[in-house]
């Protein structure tokens, strides 16, 4: 487990405040985090948060030989798993020093107290008992990860129940939860860990430390207690010295937050099994608070209607009387109004001005006859001649544009220039016949 130390100001800052009383997080030195837990779909399963800190319980259960020296017992077995995906501090694949010891506490606490009922787990003496496995992960890591870990393992334990059976001689008959009800694991007391942490050699006491916390104390104590105010286990690690008084104000503490928690767990299992039999919504999705932040979110304001009528009537005494000259229309052109003697404001026929829209548009876009208008002998919808040509035209416009091929441009270009030199000749002979006869 590799953790960031924390630089002497921060930590010369956190003990301060130590001194001062005060915390982080605004709690008192006595205050626990709030406790929040949901349940999934199915039984044995379950999500505690201590404040940030959340660990997920699940409990499994399957049909093994006995140990031998405990041939009419069951077998409960914990495990607890700190991923990387809680904090960075957590290496994978390695058991740390630190879940070592969790692992220990939580067998201290919840195997040795004899919580649950092991010879009712016996259902064929040195053949088959039941195994109770309780995987507990740890999901987000936030301080004190050994009560939120206790109060996980006790839930989902509660929360359990195992598929029935039954035994005919050798036979044994495992049946389904549709064929008969799971049965609920047999549960003496809840035992549940509480953490105190001291500063300055014992001087100053914290309930419920958070991670930064944990990181400047010099000593941890945690005390395992039921509700009957009955101690299951007791750990000091950190190699403080702590007096009689200090402890017994400890498993005092422990037993008022024990009795709490206590009771909310067992209200929460009643919920959940109210909600069960009802046929309603459960599940880890149906516990998730649905929040939503929207833009358009306004706060409602209450508004008084007892007076509505007699405001109205002030407003309308108040007000001026309304004109009695009435706006008479003038009609100016047909497909126009005015109404009032003020700015003129008309109105055209909208109909008439996208009439002639239409028709000037219709002028403008040429049609296959003006395409196919010939001069000439040429008759209407048949294909002019290779050198005829083509002329368009429009009754609307001044211009005519023709169109010639290729071949006939040439041929007229040529003829225009024997035209030319025709011309020519003949204005010489024309010339030369009238000087003749001035001679004569």
């Amino acid at each position: 487990m590799k953790e960031t130390p924390l630089s002497n100001c921060e930590k010369r800052f956190l003990l301060r405040a130590i001194e001062e009383r005060k915390r982080l997080d605004g709690r008192q030195c006595y205050d626990y985090r709030n406790i929040r837990i949901s349940f999934g779909t199915d039984y044995g399963c379950c999500i505690v948060e201590l404040g940030k800190t959340r660990v997920l319980g699940q409990v499994s259960c399957e049909l093994v030989p006995p140990k031998p020296n405990r041939a009419t017992e069951g077998i409960l077995f914990f495990n607890l798993e700190l991923s990387p995906m809680a904090s960075p501090a957590f290496e994978p694949g390695r058991q740390s020093e630190l879940l070592v010891k969790l692992n220990r506490l939580l067998e201290k606490c919840l195997r040795n107290s004899k919580c649950i009922d092991t010879e009712s787990l016996c259902v064929v003496a040195g053949e088959k008992v039941w195994q109770i496995r309780v995987d507990l992960h740890l999901l987000n890591h936030s301080g004190n990860i050994i009560d939120a870990a206790s109060i996980a393992a006790i839930v989902a334990l509660c929360h359990f129940r195992r598929p029935d059976v039954s035994v005919q001689g050798e036979e044994v008959t495992l049946y389904t939860p549709e064929e008969r009800d799971p049965v609920p694991l047999s549960i003496h007391h809840m035992p549940i860990c509480v953490s105190f942490a001291f500063f300055q050699q014992g001087t100053y006491l914290l309930v419920d430390p958070s991670e930064q916390e944990e990181r400047v104390m010099d000593g941890l104590l945690v005390i395992a207690m039921n509700k009957h105010r009955e101690i299951c286990t007791i750990q000091s690690s950190g190699g403080i010295m702590l007096l009689k008084d200090q402890v017994l104000m400890c498993s005092k503490i422990t037993g008022v937050k024990v009795a709490e928690i206590t009771e909310l767990i067992q209200k929460a299992l009643a919920n959940d099994q109210k909600v069960r039999k009802e046929g309603g919504k459960f599940g880890f999705a149906e516990s998730i608070p649905n929040q939503r932040i929207t833009a358009f979110k306004i706060e409602q304001a209450p508004v008084n209607t007892d007076d509505v009528q007699e405001q109205a009537e002030e407003i309308i005494a108040k007000a001026s009387p309304p004109s009695e000259t009435l706006a008479n229309p003038v009609l100016w052109a047909p497909g126009t109004a005015q109404i009032g003697e003020g700015v003129e404001n008309s109105w055209g026929d909208f109909e008439e001005s996208e009439k002639e829209e239409e028709e000037v548009a219709e002028e403008k876009s040429p049609t296959t006859e003006d395409q196919t208008m010939e001069t000439g002998d040429t008759s209407f919808g048949t294909k002019p001649k290779k050198d005829e040509t083509i002329v368009l035209s429009d009754s609307e416009e001044e211009d005519i544009i023709i169109l010639e091929p290729e071949g006939a441009q040439k041929n007229r270009a040529e003829t225009s220039s024997k035209q030319d030199i025709a011309s020519k000749k003949t204005g010489s002979k024309k010339k030369r016949k009238s000087n003749s006869q001035k001679k004569h």
